[in-house]
């Protein structure tokens, strides 16, 4: 049985981790991820069959094929019945709810186009808006299966060993005594512990890691990654949406369900733009009493653009946003990250990678820096500590050798003493080998950003170990972009002044705080709301959680702890700090593109409207203008729409903008 068990990157117990779903019986009776791979497709056969219609009957039409009646065409009623059905059914819905919207004004546009006997111009219309809503179906279809694309990584069934014997089943019916089998090159389809085998994984999807990793037994596995070698046996612990992909997953659909604020303004809008034109058709007819121009009016005003464009927009950012591992919680936070202004990072965890690790090496007059790492290992080989471990790992990498101490102690706070044949290895702080009667004025004080480990080996001093957290590699050009995008930086620590000063030299943030307990960095997050800053905090620890939800926006690293990514309204898969500026910059595009379609649809209506209401449009023309208007903001809301999915490669694929 392993002895952790690690879910979405964080260290739980095996007790606590199997707590959930070991009982006899069935594991957690939440829905299971099982994909729909039928293939729906988003135009109906019915509506590719009323367009075809409609334009059958204009033509008819307009050439007075069976037109027995002079004043009324029974075909264009008919085919204006049959294909505008659905729009008079949303302006009959609409009407009975008290509510504006743009199929109530096409509706009375097209009623008025018939009342003038203008068949043709009312079967054209139709014709005009049943092909752009196919149009605007095929969008945003697209939209949806970018983000259901991300299903293909959740395998529908499952192998298991079942009295001895294996059997393939549905996932919903994978039990606690279950023994899941997966071969190389298929998809884990629970999260686990590795009960038997040896393989390499691809867990990009899930942690963002770039190579895959080792798995043998007892090392704990997530569903939806890829085996890429040897066979494994996994113990399942969680199935469906309790796994840490269904979780992610659960996040985008709720994400992409969700209405953020701007997308209310837009409906809101196209309300209020419904009014307009019907108010500015009646003010027409009043001082022109020419119908034709009423009518015109009507129809070239429409806030379809709007009302289309922007969910449409903001459905596209969050799958991109999805597709290049950045889980946005909701379209609200997507349009909040936006505006950002401020972006607070935690360091421990965040900036750096949270593992002390050997940061250089100073040997003694007479001794090398393996003679110091030799001796320095061999006293840390039974200890727990963080920078002993990190002299073990600094003495693998360089393979350096170190035999096992004979006797070892441990003084609290000031290192260690052991004893390898007729030698005594000291390893610590300088008062403890002074103590020891060791002569340590041989090197000089080190520097305050990094912490001292003193080496002596038979009463002599034979040099020191210098450790400190070690800084992510793209962390400075994190920063560095953040401040091109004119953002201002902060650093936020619990670590001494001096670390924090060094590590903020280092990044070139705008500002920094020291020595903060968490509750201060909470006060500090909301001092910046309160003076009218626009604030994401990136954190990963426990105590980051009060200040994410305190800031404007929380977006907390993917390798975090369970209560900063359930705090946060962002979780970035993995720890790659560039996913957060490349974030930023799509929430930002999103908001240009909603912006640039809501003016383009006021200027459109406004100079439409004008040009309806002085004679110069004719309901054709008007027809034309506003569906050519409404596809060119709903195809500019599509350019955020991610490419189709590196599927192989993981959630973590990108794709072009």
């Amino acid at each position: 049985m392993a002895s952790e068990y690690i879910q979405e990157g964080t260290p739980r117990t095996t007790a606590s981790a199997l707590a959930v779903g070991t009982e006899p019986g069935i594991l957690p009776a939440h829905p299971a991820l099982e994909p729909d791979h039928h293939d729906h497709y988003p135009v109906h056969r019915s509506d590719l069959l009323r367009i075809v219609f409609v334009g059958l009957a204009a033509l008819a039409v307009w050439l007075r094929i069976g037109e027995p009646l002079a004043h009324f065409s029974l075909i264009g009623a008919l085919a204006i019945f049959v294909g505008a059905w659905p729009i008079f059914k949303e302006a009959l819905t609409a009407l009975a709810a008290r509510r504006m919207t743009m199929e109530l004004s096409m509706t009375i546009a097209i009623v008025a186009a018939m009342a003038i006997s203008e068949f043709f111009t009312a079967l054209v219309i139709v014709l005009f808006v049943l092909v752009a809503e196919v149009l605007e179906h095929l969008t945003l279809f697209r939209g949806r299966r970018a983000i259901k694309e991300l299903l293909d990584l959740m395998p529908a069934k499952a192998t298991v060993r079942r009295g001895g014997s294996p059997q393939e089943i549905q996932i919903a019916d994978i039990r606690s005594g279950d023994a899941v089998i997966v071969k190389p090159g298929a998809r884990i389809p629970v999260d686990g512990i590795v009960l038997s085998g040896n393989s390499f994984v691809d867990q990009a999807a899930i942690t963002g890691e770039s190579m895959p990793v080792e798995k043998v037994a007892g090392t704990v596995v997530y569903a939806g990654t890829i085996n890429q070698s040897g066979a494994l046996e996994v113990q399942p612990v969680k199935i469906g949406r309790d796994t840490a992909f269904g979780r992610i997953l659960e996040a985008v659909e709720e994400a992409e369900r969700s209405k953020a604020p701007i997308q209310k303004t837009a409906d809101r809008l196209a309300g209020y733009l419904v009014f307009f034109a019907i108010g500015c058709a009646a003010l027409t007819f009043l001082v022109t009493h020419d119908v034709r121009s009423t009518i015109s009016v009507v129809i070239v005003a429409g806030a379809c653009g709007i009302a289309a464009g922007t969910p449409l927009a903001i459905l596209g950012a969050v799958g991109r946003a999805a597709r290049e591992g950045a889980i946005i919680k909701g379209g609200l936070y997507l349009e909040l990250l936006g505006l950002v202004d401020t972006v607070v990072f935690d360091k421990t965890g965040t900036l750096t990678f949270g593992n002390p690790a050997v940061v250089s090496i100073s040997p003694a007059s007479g001794f090398s820096e393996a003679e110091v790492l030799a001796a320095a290992a061999t006293a840390e080989k039974p200890s727990e500590h963080p920078v002993g471990r990190a002299i073990l790992r600094k003495a693998a990498k360089l393979s350096v050798s170190a035999p096992d101490p004979d006797q070892f102690d441990y003084a609290p706070g000031k290192g260690i003493t052991c004893r390898v044949g007729a030698d005594e290895i000291v390893v610590g702080s300088r008062p403890l080998l002074q103590e020891k009667g060791i002569d340590v004025a041989g090197l000089g004080p080190c520097s305050q950003e990094l912490s001292e480990v003193m080496v002596a080996r038979g009463g002599q001093l034979v040099g020191s170990i210098h450790i400190a957290d070690v800084l992510r590699p793209e962390a400075k050009q994190a920063v560095a972009r953040l401040k091109q995008m004119g953002v201002h930086t902060v650093l936020l620590t619990g670590d001494s002044k001096a670390i924090a000063a060094a590590t903020a030299e280092q990044l070139e943030v705008d500002e920094v705080k020291a020595e903060l307990l968490p509750e201060q960095k909470l006060e500090r997050i909301k001092n910046l709301v309160a003076s009218g800053r626009r604030v994401a905090m990136v954190g990963d620890g426990i105590n980051d959680a009060p200040a994410l939800m305190q800031a404007t926006v929380g977006v907390a690293v993917g390798s975090g702890t369970d209560v900063a990514r359930e705090s946060a309204d962002i979780v970035l898969l993995g720890n790659d700090l560039l996913k957060i500026t490349d974030t930023i910059s799509l929430a930002r595009w999103c908001r240009r593109i909603i912006m640039t379609n809501f003016a383009g649809t006021l200027v459109v209506d406004g100079v439409g409207v004008g040009l309806a209401a002085f004679g110069f449009l004719n309901p054709l023309l008007a027809a034309f203008i506003h569906v050519a208007s409404e596809l060119v903001f709903i195809l500019n809301s599509a350019r955020l729409l991610p490419g189709r999915a590196r599927l192989s490669g993981g959630a973590g694929g990108t794709s072009s903008r």
